[in-house]
């Protein structure tokens, strides 16, 4: 089922309506030459997505050998298939991807294994069902009309739109989740994110090279950020908690209440304290990271092409967008989905799936041991010489309708399988809507040099400030 509502779309439409005309938008140069392993972890350092050269996107399978372990790179669906779906349970997260987002997820969804993640995911499944969006609908579209408003009152000033965008997409998130103003947190949870994006997310060397469970000069420091960011949710949930007693007990206002009421259909046990608190702490980032990052790529492919933004104006001005009329009004912003899907093709925001094989196992005739790393990246995928024409080119028109469909295993910007992202369909719907609603009230331009490089940090950020202007299409 989540295959099916997470496919791209199709909407009935000429092809001519979107322009013809694309851009080869910026990635990270491949690297000239096979590079030793010392480089090769310094670059894993820099930027992950300098590490692979042009076989990694002619090749299917690409074996390999990384610090003493034996690697796989797949890039063929039958064998992501047999990974995420057919074998799944023998393909676990590694110690360094457990290291590196313990410290902001706990055993919340994202990380938990076996019996813990069929629990969570049954429990938290219904609460984000498609049923549950014209609840969350409301929240996107009444703080994205604000943040609207604070934009047309900078006048015709250049800016930064990434930190725009994360305030956006963290007051939607505390909205969506809490029924929430952030403004009493949104600078603490920030300062929290960059201290963590800052010190903490990169892989270290001996995050690679000590077995889980081994302590690790960076795990110490991730530590004492654990124990202040589990204050900080508490401090939100306390604050949640004190509003319950001002507002009727009746139908569920938010992603909060729905979780709260969440129970096992197996069991009956709901989420305890600590288990709803790492539940929290992952839509959040999920939530409101991702989504910010997939904006920015957004913003900045409609300012480049600006005859594909224009288009996406004329379609959101002729529909409601209000916070009464969005949700009917979603499933006919049929040319900025199909901008968004190719946004999100050429920089998902998760842009690395990493597993490692607890047994032996066989994928598609290449012999894996036990330890074996395979990686999955929807970084090479979604420009694969073997999956895509021009696979470089932005262009809206293949997810239009008669445009050919990706395979699941192939267009995967929130994973695939039974570990899909739990939260895609919201993702989606705040994606569009943001887009939509930006778009039809401004025209966007860059305000000096549009230069920028793709950057892997744990979601695909822009390597530099990139700075915006608006123009009130109103005016």
């Amino acid at each position: 089922m989540q295959d099916t509502l997470l496919a791209p779309t199709r909407p009935a439409l000429p092809r001519a309506v979107f322009p013809r005309t694309g851009a080869h938008l910026p990635k990270p140069p491949l690297p000239t030459r096979i590079r030793s392993q010392p480089e090769s972890f310094l670059v894993l350092r820099r930027n992950p997505l300098e590490l692979w050269g042009a076989p990694a996107y002619r090749e299917l399978i690409l074996p390999g050998s990384f610090l003493g372990s034996k690697q796989l790179l797949l890039n063929d669906p039958a064998a992501i298939r047999h990974v995420l779906l057919g074998n799944h349970e023998n393909y676990v997260r590694g110690a360094p991807t457990r290291r590196v987002l313990q410290p902001v997820l706990g055993e919340g969804l994202f990380l938990a294994e076996g019996e813990a993640w069929r629990h969570q995911r049954r429990v938290i499944a219904p609460a984000l069902a498609p049923r549950v969006l014209p609840i969350l609908v409301r929240h996107i579209v009444s703080v994205t009309q604000s943040a609207e408003q604070e934009l047309a009152s900078r006048g015709a000033g250049s800016f930064e739109l990434m930190p725009v965008l994360q305030r956006l997409t963290l007051d939607i998130a505390g909205q969506s989740m809490f029924s929430l103003e952030m403004g009493r947190f949104g600078d603490a949870l920030r300062g929290l994110l960059v201290r963590y994006a800052r010190d903490y997310a990169k892989v270290g060397l001996f995050d690679m090279l000590l077995p889980d469970g081994w302590t690790t000069p960076l795990d110490r420091g991730r530590a004492s950020f654990r124990a202040d960011w589990l204050a900080l949710m508490d401090r939100i949930i306390a604050a949640r908690t004190e509003q319950d007693a001002a507002v009727p007990d009746d139908a569920p206002r938010d992603l909060f209440d729905l979780l709260r009421q969440a129970r096992d259909p197996e069991t009956g046990q709901g989420f305890s304290h600590e288990l709803m608190r790492d539940e929290v702490s992952t839509l959040i980032l999920a939530g409101h990271e991702t989504t910010a990052v997939s904006l920015f790529w957004a913003c900045y492919a409609a300012a480049r092409l600006p005859e594909y933004q224009d288009a996406i104006a004329a379609e959101a001005s002729a529909l409601d967008l209000s916070p009464d009329g969005a949700a009917s009004a979603l499933p006919k912003l049929k040319l900025t989905r199909a901008f968004l899907d190719e946004a999100l093709r050429l920089y998902p925001p998760a842009y690395l799936i990493v597993r490692q094989a607890k047994e032996a196992d066989t994928i598609a005739g290449h012999q894996v041991d036990p330890g074996t790393v395979v990686t999955i990246s929807p970084w090479i995928l979604h420009r694969h010489e073997s999956h895509w024409t021009d696979p470089d080119r932005f262009d809206s028109s293949r997810f239009l309708a008669g445009a050919p469909v990706p395979d699941r295993m192939v267009y995967m910007p929130f994973g695939a399988g039974p570990r899909i992202c739990v939260g895609a369909q919201f993702a989606l719907a705040e994606g569009t809507l943001v887009l939509a609603r930006l778009l039809a009230r401004f025209r966007l331009s860059f305000a000096g040099s549009s230069t920028v490089v793709p950057r892997g940090l744990v979601t695909t950020q822009p390597d530099r400030a990139v700075r915006f202007r608006l123009t009130d299409r109103r005016s």
